[in-house]
């Protein structure tokens, strides 16, 4: 019977070997078992250990034996159908109130990038490896710590899946954890323990999701854990492993946070001849509630010490949104910000609190009194945002006090996907003597629906949102609906957007009112085989802004064609063909100056304008990138170059220079003229606790030249010394001094 069964084995083999079946069905039913394989395998146990582990990246304890070894990491740049070429070990252990990564890369050249010492590097342009955590499984929002060959660290967090590096990660965030890194022949040992304390999780979770992506700067290649299809985000939260533990994690009392600051500054402004020196305190407190809720308080906050804003040339007709850099606003901040529509209807943004304008109109700390920040998770599902701020009264700048209030849910819906709700209030308070032109009070409350679905292909959102003022609520709304298909060789976007005339949040932002808005991008990628080229896009877009109060009279319309062109080597090169045309609803300055002779209302221009850009390979010691703008503008011309140069002596030096020039020409009786900005600056990092940056910036638009050097010393974690000395000139005929002052902050981070 054995014979019968070999016999008949050996010949249905042969038949199958014959008709070439082997090929046809068994090799690709082998390559499915070989990537089903493969993804299965980005999953491991993470054994428990009683004793907790030295961070000094030896790996030489003995419980790092016992932890199984993961690898096996796959490419992601330039290709992400083929394993790293250098490959990166992982082990990962628990105890009962730290988690620990071990993380081994290989390296045949030790000539690694390190452009700074400086917390918080770009991976871009840096040999690095980076872990991201989704501890909820909910592959929407997560946490990222990062290392270099250097042992520099970087931590951020991750919304909305991750899609949008400049939109979904926010760098600014800090936090209490380890790393330490050694490089030894042919490769770099990296050990990581983050307190369970930092990361919010689940009680009794068993599983978290877990990717980590590793850049090697010498090859040119990024790779991944899980892998990760080349058109999407390298670290978006869609793709990911899984590390299983041992027995279920503890519920982690985390300690309160006590940060008090104190901090004073002298100021000399020769503009009014005058001069004073302040001294204040006050300080944050940090207090888990639960497994995922974080309750910050913030009593008479200093932001003295932030990075100070890039000025910016603005010949558009709309307001700039300059990006938040006050940690008090960080964490969670997406449960607050990520509501509507983000380039013309949002309804909160954080920068409207703390932020008002002078009787010039010039941009003025608006003081905050005291303000309290509830976020995070409730359950598995359903997350809970709560901010209250107050703000004091400036009689002399006829700015009333407010009371500011955000509330807002998001449920969990199907495998990605949440719907949230929002209400913004802000309600003016005490009785002030003067006129501030701010109605008693202005609400939104609305409800967005977030589409994501479990492979990213399909991302979008709705939204219905309704402000509430003392009056004219009629047509006071803004709705829209934004849908994106997006696969390894094609995207579609469209995008449509309602805004009523009376629709107002005076701590959202609001670009403009009284619009429809249709919006349809289409492109299409070409992934090639070449020895210096990675791929080719071509894009078509259009768009159509209309009027409905004025009978759909058009506002603006435009054309795009657009060609990307990205190289092997991380450089790239973008060209673009745009026609637009703009029917002016209200008197128009591009120049920006005072006396200038505007563009008038109730005029339709059309003009035509070609964009040239190009990006040079940031592992390189010189940076460059530059673009080019030339055509018509409005009735005119314009001839613009933008772009920046840096230079690096790595890892403790760093020079750049940003440049922004603009020459608009108009026919008479129209006024033209040639607008600067030049920004350049210079960074030192001493050491990883020793940070100098001085950064300086001329405008002509803004008529101001500006110095701002800024010295920090980390002397314990997340405890400051800042030293900030600011310089500002009148930038006209006249050079002459503007406000000077000099700011000491001093930070420490208690816990109790």
């Amino acid at each position: 019977m054995q014979d019968t069964k070999n016999l008949i084995f050996v010949n249905t083999f042969a038949l199958l070997k014959k008709e070439n079946i082997i090929k046809k069905l068994v090799l690709p039913l082998y390559l499915v078992f070989f990537m089903t394989n493969l993804l299965f395998a980005q999953s491991v146990k993470v054994p428990y250990v009683s004793s907790e582990i030295t961070i000094d990246g030896k790996a030489d304890e003995q419980a790092w034996q016992k932890a199984p070894v993961t690898t096996n990491f796959q490419q992601w740049f330039p290709t992400d159908s083929l394993k790293a070429q250098e490959q990166t070990r992982l082990r990962f252990l628990v105890d009962d109130k730290n988690f620990y990564v071990l993380i081994e890369i290989d390296a045949a050249s030790d000539n690694y990038i390190i452009p700074s010492l400086k917390r918080d590097f770009s991976a871009e342009g840096s040999d690095s490896v980076t872990l991201v955590i989704d501890p909820f499984l909910d592959a929407t929002n997560a946490f990222m710590f990062g290392t270099n060959p250097a042992g520099v660290k970087r931590e951020a967090l991750i919304s909305n899946g991750g899609n949008n590096y400049r939109r979904d990660f926010n760098m600014s965030w800090d936090v209490r954890w380890e790393s330490e890194t050694q490089t030894q022949k042919g490769k770099v040992v990296s050990e990581m323990k983050i307190p369970l304390s930092s990361v919010n999780f689940p009680e009794g979770a068993t599983t978290w999701r877990v990717n980590i992506y590793r850049h090697n700067a010498a090859l040119g290649e990024w790779s991944t854990w899980a892998p990760i299809p080349q058109n999407q985000n390298i670290a978006g939260l869609a793709f990911m492993g899984e590390v299983t533990f041992e027995r279920p994690l503890p519920q982690v009392k985390s300690p309160l946070a006590l940060i008090p600051f104190i901090s004073g500054n002298a100021i000399k402004d020769f503009e009014n001849a005058t001069s004073e020196s302040n001294f204040s305190y006050g300080g944050d407190a940090k207090v888990a509630i639960g497994d995922g809720m974080n309750l910050d308080l913030t009593f008479n906050p200093d932001f003295s010490q932030v990075e100070v804003d890039d000025q910016i040339i603005n010949t558009s007709r709309f307001e700039i949104r300059l990006p938040e850099k006050r940690q008090f606003f960080i964490q969670n901040s997406d449960l607050f910000t990520d509501f509507g529509d983000q380039r013309e209807a949002q309804p909160f943004f954080s920068r409207r609190i703390g932020v008002a304008k002078d009787l010039d109109d010039n941009t003025i700390e608006n003081k905050i009194i005291a303000g309290a920040r509830l976020s995070g998770k409730i359950n598995n599902n359903l997350r809970l945002g709560f901010l209250n701020m107050q703000t004091q009264e400036d009689a002399a700048n006829e700015i009333a006090a407010n009371n500011n209030t955000v509330f807002t849910l998001q449920q969990k819906v199907f495998s990605r996907s949440n719907v949230g709700f929002i209400f913004v209030n802000r309600q003016q308070t005490g009785n002030p003597s003067f006129d501030s032109g701010q109605e008693e009070y202005n609400r939104v409350v609305g409800v967005d629906y977030n589409l994501a679905s479990k492979n990213n292909k399909w991302t979008g959102r709705t939204f219905f949102h309704q402000a509430i003022k003392p009056t004219d609520n009629d047509n006071a709304y803004a709705t829209g609906l934004r849908l994106q298909y997006n696969s390894k060789n094609q995207s579609v976007v469209y995008s449509g957007t309602r805004i009523g005339e009376n629709y107002q949040s005076d701590l959202g932002f609001i670009r403009r009112t009284g619009i429809l808005k249709n919006y349809f991008n289409y492109e299409q990628r070409f992934w090639l085989n070449s020895k210096t080229l990675r791929s080719i896009q071509l894009g078509q877009a259009f768009y159509y802004v209309g009027l409905p109060r004025e009978n759909w009279r058009t506002n603006d319309r435009g054309y795009f064609t657009q060609l990307e062109v990205s190289f092997l080597n991380q450089a790239q090169f973008n060209l673009e063909y745009k026609q637009n045309y703009t029917y002016l609803t209200s008197d128009f300055n591009p120049t920006g100056k005072d006396d200038a002779v505007e563009l008038q209302e109730g005029n339709g221009y059309r003009y035509n304008e070609v964009e040239i850009s190009y990006r040079s390979n940031r592992r390189e010691l010189l940076y460059y990138r530059v673009q080019a703008n030339m055509g018509q503008f409005f009735n005119g011309t314009r001839q613009a170059v933008n772009g920046e140069v840096s230079y690096r002596i790595q890892p403790y030096f760093t020079a750049s220079v940003r440049l922004n020039y603009q020459n608009l020409r108009f026919p008479a009786p129209f006024t033209s003229g040639e607008l600067w900005l030049i920004s350049p600056k210079f960074d030192l990092t001493f050491s990883k606790k020793v940070f100098w940056s001085n950064f300086v910036q001329y405008s002509t638009q803004s008529e101001n030249f500006g110095i701002n050097s800024r010295l920090q010393w980390r002397f314990s974690p997340l405890s400051d010394f800042y030293l900030v000395y600011n310089d500002n000139y009148f930038a006209t005929h006249t050079f002459a001094p503007k406000m000077r002052s000099l700011t000491f902050k001093l930070t420490y981070w208690l816990n109790i």
